[in-house]
């Protein structure tokens, strides 16, 4: 859905809740999308939810610029959407940890009841043999090495869902961010692929478009072929529950 606006508003509300009398009301875990032109650009919003963690992006289209990313795992309280994150592209700048999204469903239509209210869409869900969340655990080859965990506070997440994907470079004790990228992915036959549509780093990489191969080991992703630079890598990632 599109809506014209004179100038971008607060996205997010913000509020002071405790961790009481928690309900925990359906949404359908998808990817949901709301845009809007704002002083003459297209910007484009998307949530990612899947059981207990949510993950908001937000970036411009024609020229490709990124705004920001927001994610952490969630409760649902009377109907609103209270987000303890783990990562804030933004953290520097306005220090939030938590936020809060009052919303309802409207039919099909998720919608957000910010200022302004946004109402987001999901297109149909679409699974594939990668979907999940993963954390890297180390370069390959497989030899005995140390391993990240989710006890390591230095942390690089992958989120595979409904023919996306996104990585998050980030520390969870400091919420120092590092990065992000994320757009559209494929895994099929060993072939992984993926096509940028936005990249907190280089808004020039957008619209690029990345091949690798991937094989399953004893639950692990084992991620190989050349960087952007043209060099040999070898990542090994371990799926990452959404419980908390």
């Amino acid at each position: 859905m599109m809506k014209t606006r004179n100038k971008l508003l607060p996205l997010i509300f913000l509020l002071t809740f405790s961790h009481t009398a928690i309900t925990y009301a359906q949404i359908p875990s998808n990817v949901y999308y709301f845009q809007e032109i704002t002083d003459g650009k297209r910007v484009k919003h998307e949530l990612k939810i899947n059981e207990n963690y949510l993950i908001q992006n937000i970036y411009e289209t024609n020229p490709n610029k990124f705004v920001k990313t927001i994610g952490g795992y969630f409760t649902i309280q009377q109907d609103t959407l209270k987000v303890d994150l783990e990562f804030n592209s933004n953290y520097e700048q306005d220090s939030i940890t938590k936020v809060a999204f009052p919303y309802t469903f409207h039919g099909d239509k998720l919608v957000l009841h910010t200022t302004p209210q946004q109402e987001y869409l999901a297109p149909e869900n679409l699974e594939q043999e990668l979907d999940g969340h993963w954390l890297f655990a180390t370069r390959g080859p497989d030899n005995g090495q140390e391993r990240r965990d989710d006890t390591n506070a230095r942390k690089t997440l992958k989120v595979l869902q409904d023919n996306t994907f996104q990585w998050i470079a980030y520390r969870t004790e400091t919420m120092k961010f590092s990065g992000t990228g994320g757009g559209y992915f494929s895994s099929e036959n060993g072939v992984y692929s993926e096509k940028i549509q936005f990249f907190s780093r280089d808004d020039s990489r957008v619209g690029a478009e990345l091949k690798f191969n991937y094989e399953l080991k004893d639950g692990d992703w084992h991620h190989t072929g050349n960087n952007s630079k043209g060099e040999p890598m070898y990542e090994i990632w371990a799926r990452r529950g959404t419980k908390r």
